[in-house]
């Protein structure tokens, strides 16, 4: 056989090996297959999760995730090449993008909780947090009855919005709730006093805490409400695309990467200023990378 003839040939059983791979495939995999590309979902605000920081693509410890994940979706596919295009949710925006196809993933700070499981399957979890408040050092404001008659600012579309919704009327307390766009808008009106206390899962406010002018001004305080667990976010019903997010997050657990992203986003300085969080990581994150997970806390 000469040379020639031996390179056809390996080039023909390519392109057949090619075709059965793609015959076969199914689901959001196939899609990416046949569009060359995979669209990730991504929060702007996200401190320090999914974020813009110096440039347009974004930044944050959920963004290395899914960039695990696109790494076992090139393998997965045979596409080195594979193209990544980004796509940005907000907490109201996410699901409904996932399920009309215009990302494939979402990595952000979702919680996996048994409403959002009717509509989308989620991941291996990849972090846990509490949902706490933040207010002023100097309000006086310590715990959830604290805030009886003031007003109070959660993220729309987050699990916090329900909660403090539920709290609020079930003891009575006729706060006021407010609806803000995403956190740093929830962290604005905060800080410019049209609100006194601000909550979400305790992780993304000390994000937002850092970023102020001065951090020592403002505290993370009270009884957490829930534990919730993030992980990745993808279509209903698509084993076979999980079961590849999946591995990429088991796999960064098993050969210790995750100890490095984690330091890296919260324990160091981190873009755009150089914040640094300092947020060791807690034992229940150490549990889930230990023993992994795809069911809420």
């Amino acid at each position: 056989m000469s040379y020639r003839h031996s390179l056809l040939t390996a080039a023909v059983l390519a392109a057949v090996s090619q075709t059965v791979m793609s015959a076969e495939l199914s689901g959001t995999l196939k899609r990416i297959d046949q569009n060359g590309e995979i669209v990730l979902g991504f929060r702007d605000s996200a401190i320090p999760f999914s974020y813009l920081a110096n440039g347009k693509e974004p930044v944050g410890y959920s963004v290395d995730i899914s960039r695990k994940v696109v790494e076992e979706v090139r393998k997965t596919l045979n596409k080195p090449g594979l193209r990544v295009r980004y796509n940005m949710v907000t907490g109201q925006t996410r699901i409904p993008l996932l399920q009309n196809g215009t990302i494939d993933l979402e990595c952000g700070a979702t919680t996996n909780n048994a409403e959002r499981q009717r509509q989308v399957d989620f991941s291996l979890a990849f972090f846990e947090v509490g949902t706490r408040l933040m207010t002023r050092s100097s309000a006086g404001i310590g715990d959830f009855p604290d805030l009886k008659g003031k007003n109070v600012v959660v993220s729309a579309g987050t699990t916090s919005e329900r909660l403090l919704r539920a709290y609020n009327a079930d003891r009575k307390l006729g706060m006021n709730i407010v609806a803000a766009k995403d956190n740093g808008e929830s962290f604005l009106m905060l800080q410019t006093g049209r609100v006194a206390a601000f909550m979400t899962d305790d992780a993304m406010l000390y994000g937002e805490r850092a970023k102020a002018a001065k951090p020592q001004d403002w505290v993370v305080t009270g009884q957490p409400q829930s534990r919730e667990r993030y992980g990745c976010m993808l279509r209903k019903g698509d084993p076979a695309f999980k079961a590849v997010v999946d591995r990429a997050i088991a796999n960064t657990f098993k050969s210790g990467e995750i100890n490095t992203i984690y330091r890296k986003w919260f324990e160091q300085p981190i873009p755009p200023k150089g914040l640094n969080l300092s947020f060791p990581m807690s034992p229940s994150l150490k549990a889930i990378i230990n023993k992994p997970t795809d069911q809420p806390a």
